[in-house]
């Protein structure tokens, strides 16, 4: 059987993607369980106009424009999945393109509805229920309807990863989880309803909201098999502890298999030739098998 196609976008050329593009295209790991394709600046030579550690709008542009070829390879049956390397969100800005990462560029490249991130790793299941926003505007955002949406599309789509029956936790907002509105309302006036409908209306195995403090944990023992994270660092910060460099994020709802590393650009050691390409690995593994998964 032939190995499934998945196209590596270097992500912003400034930073550490096309070097660990590069290492991970050769890794023998990747190799066994897929064919690579490179999108994006990568030799010395396409890489001569973006110095390392440097932000700009022309490595913004570059960037987006080797997401959007391999996303119409995609669709065009070119290939069979993506992998994506970190971008560079200001470099975005300057480049005048309008969305704050891969997530919303990529359902609006896919002509598909609001994607999800999930970051996946053997430990810790993560779904985030708000992503690149401010603290103060998660309570404003956390609605009954973005809620619903969560937690169907996690259901819908934990089976292709091994769950056919996810069990979901819903993490708290406020600590303890508003402790039956001592500690904010917001718990169990928005959050529990929203577990109530999922499982009475849709019969979807789904508990909480639990107390952020634990639930992680408890996820990792293996009491859950996802965790839905009202906001970005609630999620990540246990993902990363429990397996940085071993994570994989997912885009969730998407038409196409998307994934991508668990860090970003590392403007730091960008040209330096140290930078560790084992999350890609990952994440280039993890999508050629969900390209010979059959989806449930």
């Amino acid at each position: 059987m032939a190995k499934p196609r998945v196209g590596i976008t270097v992500g912003d050329p400034a930073g550490i993607g096309p070097e660990i593009s590069i290492k991970a295209a050769a890794d023998p790991a990747v190799l066994e369980v897929c064919e690579p394709c490179l999108y994006g600046p990568h030799h010395q030579t396409d890489l001569r106009g973006f110095a390392p550690g440097v932000v700009s709008a022309e490595a913004g542009r570059a960037a987006c424009d080797a997401i959007a070829r391999a996303v119409e390879d995609v669709r065009l049956g070119r290939l069979d999945a993506i992998a994506t390397a970190p971008i560079n969100k200001e470099a975005f800005a300057l480049a005048a393109i309008p969305f704050k990462g891969h997530t919303d560029l990529l359902a609006m490249l896919t002509k598909s509805g609001p994607a999800v991130m999930m970051f996946h790793s053997e430990p810790l299941r993560v779904v985030l229920a708000t992503v690149h926003v401010a603290l103060r505007e998660v309570p404003r955002l956390l609605t009954p309807d973005l809620l619903d949406f969560i937690i169907d599309v996690t259901a819908k789509e934990l089976p292709r990863f091994g769950w056919a029956n996810p069990r979901i936790a819903l993490a708290g907002l406020n600590p303890h989880a508003g402790e039956h509105g001592v500690i904010g309302d917001e718990d169990d006036a928005v959050l529990r309803p929203a577990v109530a409908r999922a499982r009475e209306a849709r019969g979807i195995d789904i508990s909480g909201p639990w107390p952020g403090d634990t639930v992680f944990g408890r996820a990792a023992r293996g009491d859950f098999d996802v965790v839905i994270a009202c906001y970005h660092d609630q999620g990540l910060i246990p993902v990363k502890l429990l397996a940085f460099g071993r994570s994989v994020n997912v885009t969730l709802g998407l038409p196409i298999i998307r994934t991508s590393v668990d860090h970003g650009t590392a403007f730091d050691i960008a040209g330096k030739g140290i930078a560790d390409p084992s999350s890609l690995v990952e994440a280039i593994r993890l999508a050629a098998k969900l390209a010979i998964t059959p989806n449930p």
